[in-house]
């Protein structure tokens, strides 16, 4: 049977949790997962629902309109079944993309990646590996502008719905954030902005850090301060050296990009302002 993930945000009232399950009790729909959050700070109310009916993509959204529009719900309707295509893009660090095609080999990560982008060549022979196009796009002040159209072609010729930052190290233009607003994820380490520019790792060491962490978030104008998906943290002590916490760091930094491309993808992250709702 056609499964669904419907997601929303709107004004909190009463009533829109049983509007949304009486919609889906008159087609006979079966619902698999729900949740909702109340956030009384800003007085909206998020939710989310994956459901099973017999019923086309289309004719579902034409009838839920009016249901959304008594609500003044922002809303999305997504085809459960599809697989969302993704973009990595990478520099000369390598963990993150070497993790996520790993477990988009194995059968982990719920989507396809369609390509590999770096502004350098050094893992065209890793991407070959998974059989994942590779494209090596050099960037310069120069030429920038021209580079980042190249990707925006990428993005569009491949249908791509999620752009994953796996340690790309260029600031991306913004028009390029506006361009991905929504769909691009960052990764960096959580030491900003304590320990900002070269060898954070030696400076977190010389002033005897005792956590670190890392953080995913949207792409936005605002560099590395966009609406947080997923965080972690790993604790360290006196006995280890910068490389240690390095090694530490790339592992952190895996795990959290890792989750929140599996958070998005599969519909769980909603924004709220400045922040986000994640239905784990």
């Amino acid at each position: 049977m056609p499964s669904y993930i419907l997601t929303l945000s709107c004004p909190n009232r009463i009533g829109i949790v049983a509007a949304v399950a009486g919609f889906l009790a008159e087609r006979q729909g079966d619902i698999l997962e729900s949740a909702q959050f109340d956030d009384r700070a800003s007085g909206r109310f998020f939710m989310r629902v994956r459901f099973e009916i017999e019923a086309g993509e289309d004719e579902l959204n034409r009838a839920f309109a009016p249901v959304a529009e008594g609500f003044r719900m922002e809303w999305l309707l997504a085809d459960a079944g599809r697989r969302p295509r993704l973009l990595i893009l990478v520099s000369k660090f390598g963990h993150c993309l070497n993790d996520l095609l790993y477990r988009y080999g194995s059968g982990l990560v719920k989507a396809d990646i369609a390509a590999v982008v770096s502004n350098h060549r050094d893992f065209y022979r890793l991407a070959a590996s998974y059989d994942v196009p590779f494209h090596h796009l050099p960037v310069t002040a120069e030429t920038k502008a021209v580079q980042e159209r190249k990707i925006l072609e990428l993005v569009e010729e491949e249908r791509i719905d999620c752009v994953v930052l796996a340690r790309y190290m260029q600031i991306l233009s913004r028009d390029l954030c506006v361009a991905l607003s929504g769909r691009a994820i960052n990764i960096h380490h959580s030491f900003l902005p304590s320990f900002k520019g070269a060898a954070p790792y030696t400076q977190a060491h010389a002033r005897g850090v005792k956590l670190i962490g890392a953080t995913a978030h949207y792409v936005t104008p605002d560099l590395d301060e966009g609406p947080i998906i997923e965080q972690d943290v790993v604790r360290v002590d006196h006995t280890m050296t910068p490389d240690d916490l390095m090694a530490a760091g790339r592992d952190v930094e895996c795990s959290v990009l890792a989750r929140a491309v599996r958070f998005h993808i599969e519909r769980r992250v909603l924004p709220n302002g400045n922040r986000t709702v994640v239905f784990r």
